[in-house]
């Protein structure tokens, strides 16, 4: 496992969104997508995600539900609503609940790259922040972030 690529999974009904995410994502990180709530849970046990791309509406299952569920049982995992439906009230909603970011339909390559990113920054962050300082930091002011070379796959 490289821990220079987030482990990204996208939940999406449609087959073309999510082939079409997993080809902008695929150079930089690993990727598996799936359309179901038991595939979702089942992805998430095997390795949880670093960042989950969610659509809001499917046939199956709320977006919203979902959210809940994914924040509550895998609370690391960061989590961006991408919705062709949206509204002030899910927007509240998704945010409130703790997802990353909030999207709308149609998104462009670089929004999914640039969003995916940014929330897979975010949780190395804070996860980074969680941790103690390692030995000596003390002595030479070094506070055990991450280095310049983690900010190379933000840039878009």
């Amino acid at each position: 496992m490289n821990s220079n690529q987030a482990n990204i999974l996208i939940v999406d009904d449609e087959e073309v969104v999510r082939l079409s995410y997993m080809r902008i994502l695929a150079g930089t990180s690993r990727v598996k997508a799936v359309w179901s709530w038991a595939q979702v849970a089942e992805a998430m046990q095997d390795e949880p995600a670093d960042v989950v791309l969610l659509d809001l509406r499917m046939p199956e299952m709320d977006g919203i539900t979902v959210l809940r569920a994914l924040k509550q049982q895998w609370p690391d995992s960061e989590v961006i609503v991408i919705t062709g439906y949206p509204t002030l009230e899910t927007a509240k909603q998704a945010v409130s609940l703790g997802a990353y970011d909030y999207l709308t339909k149609p998104v462009n390559p670089e929004q999914v790259i640039h969003a995916s990113n940014a929330a897979w920054l975010h949780k190395r962050w804070a996860l980074q922040k969680d941790r103690s300082p390692p030995p000596g930091a003390a002595a030479t002011g070094q506070r055990g972030l991450p280095d310049q070379s983690d900010f190379s796959r933000t840039s878009s």
